[in-house]
């Protein structure tokens, strides 16, 4: 209810100051990712003796969206450059700027290239393909469990894929701000990326710690009528709650609406008045 309240907020002072339909449409996809996460993770806990296969639809649901805000916020900093996604046109001051490669992409790829359509084309691409693989694993998760084949090693294959998918969809767009930080840099997109991460950060390593939990014995279900499966997902459900109200709020400064609202405007006028 605190997720859906501060987000909403924010939700309705961008529609009341709506003035860059592109922008602000992937704008309110952003925002929406925190309760969507508090949604289902609630429902998840209203029905915590649900099967593993109405878990994993839950977890589903959750990442197909996390693979949509991350084409949306993608579609958004472009719109801030004024960059057409479609036909990737490098503008002729920023052609030619360096893009620095880290570990381990530094293994496929020359640890410097030259900003260009191919190369940019390149970090969209590398983007995009988490936004097919993710419902195309979702999809391929239930309908095993469905028919009842989806082994352990089977699981951890399909754990490793996304893995790796997501990374690259995140190094992508890390890669994305260090090479138009400048451009970007009136618009803050460091905070925005930081709300999108932090959501996946937490979610995924705080999965995995629970795992790890349940593998050394810390969480057990000797008191509960529960057993250690339903309770390892109850504790990942509380969490994401918890923490889906902490990014709901910082949503409210990362992504607000003052840009629209014409104060940023006014106070440029200002200022420049008082420099004359």
């Amino acid at each position: 209810m605190l997720s859906m309240h501060f987000t909403l907020q924010l939700l309705s002072q961008h529609l009341f100051y709506w003035k860059n339909p592109k922008e602000q449409k992937a704008i309110i996809i952003i925002i929406l990712m925190a309760p969507i996460y508090a949604i289902v993770s609630f429902v998840g806990l209203l029905d915590i003796r649900g099967s593993k296969e109405f878990f994993t639809l839950l977890e589903s649901i959750k990442e197909c969206y996390e693979a949509f805000v991350i084409a949306k916020f993608l579609s958004l900093m472009y719109s801030y450059l004024k960059i057409s996604i479609t036909k990737n046109i490098v503008p002729d001051e920023i052609k030619g700027r360096e893009i620095h490669h880290s570990f381990p992409m530094t293994l496929f790829l020359p640890h410097s290239v030259r900003l260009n359509h191919h190369n940019l084309k390149l970090l969209k691409y590398w983007t995009w393909q988490f936004v097919v693989i993710r419902p195309v694993c979702s999809i391929l998760m239930i309908t095993l469990q469905l028919v009842g084949f989806y082994p352990n090693w089977l699981s951890w294959i399909i754990t490793i894929i996304l893995n790796i998918s997501v990374s690259l969809a995140l190094y992508s767009l890390v890669i994305f701000y260090h090479v138009f930080a400048k451009e970007l840099e009136p618009h803050k997109p460091l905070a925005k990326f930081l709300c999108i991460k932090g959501i996946v950060f937490f979610c995924f390593w705080q999965g995995l710690v629970l795992d790890g939990l349940v593998a050394v014995g810390v969480i057990q279900s000797r008191h509960l009528k529960l057993d250690v499966e339903h309770i390892e997902e109850a504790m990942q459900n509380i969490l994401v709650c918890i923490e889906m109200v902490v990014f709901s709020v910082l949503q409210q400064y990362a992504y607000h609406a003052s840009p629209y609202s014409g104060e940023v405007e006014k106070m440029l006028k200002q200022n420049n008045k008082k420099n004359e």
